[in-house]
C-alpha cells in the first residue's frame, strides 16, 4: 500500500477498516463511527434536556414572573419575594448549566442541593405535602452528576487557567 492509501490506525491498534495490525477482524464499536455507549449517552443527554426544561419552565418561570401560587408559597415559608426570585434565578441558572458540557456535573450537584432544601421545606412548612417531588428529582440529578463527573476536571482546568 502506498502512503496515501494506508489505513489509519487508532490508538487501540485497530484501523478504520476494522482489522488489527495482525490482520484479524475486530469490531470498530469503540471507534469514532460507533462510539461505545452511544445509546446511554443519548439517553443521559435526553434526561438532562428534560430536567433543564422542567427547571426552567415549570419551576423557575413561575417564581421569576411572580405567579400567585409561587408568591403564596414563599409568603407562607416567610421568605417573601426576595427568596422567591433568588430560588427562581438559581433554578434557571442550574437549568442552563445542565446543558453546558463543562458545567453539567456541578449543575446537577447544585440542583440536588436545592432539592435537599426543598425537601426540608416541604417537610417542615408544608407538612410533607409534595415532599416526594424533590427526592424523585434528585435521582436523575445524582445520575447526571456521577456520569458526567469527568467534566469536573475540565472545569477545574478552566478555572485555574490551564484550559
Amino acid at each position: 500500500m502506498s502512503e496515501t492509501t494506508s489505513p489509519v490506525t487508532a490508538a487501540s491498534g485497530t484501523n478504520v477498516s476494522g482489522t488489527t495490525a495482525s490482520g484479524t477482524a475486530r469490531s470498530v464499536v469503540a471507534g469514532a463511527a460507533f462510539p461505545r455507549g452511544r445509546r446511554a449517552r443519548i439517553a443521559l443527554r435526553t434526561v438532562q434536556v428534560l430536567l433543564a426544561l422542567f427547571y426552567a419552565v415549570a419551576s423557575a418561570l413561575p417564581k421569576l414572573i411572580a405567579h400567585p401560587t409561587a408568591v403564596e408559597s414563599f409568603d407562607r415559608i416567610g421568605w417573601g419575594s426576595a427568596g422567591m426570585y433568588t430560588i427562581g434565578a438559581l433554578e434557571l441558572a442550574g437549568a442552563v448549566a445542565l446543558l453546558v458540557p463543562v458545567l453539567q456535573s456541578v449543575a446537577a450537584v447544585a440542583l440536588s442541593a436545592l432539592m435537599v432544601g426543598a425537601f426540608i421545606v416541604q417537610m417542615t412548612v408544608f407538612d410533607g405535602q409534595n415532599a416526594a417531588t424533590p427526592l424523585i428529582l434528585m435521582v436523575p440529578l445524582a445520575l447526571i452528576a456521577w456520569a458526567r463527573r469527568s467534566s469536573n476536571a475540565d472545569l477545574l482546568r478552566l478555572v485555574r487557567g490551564r484550559g
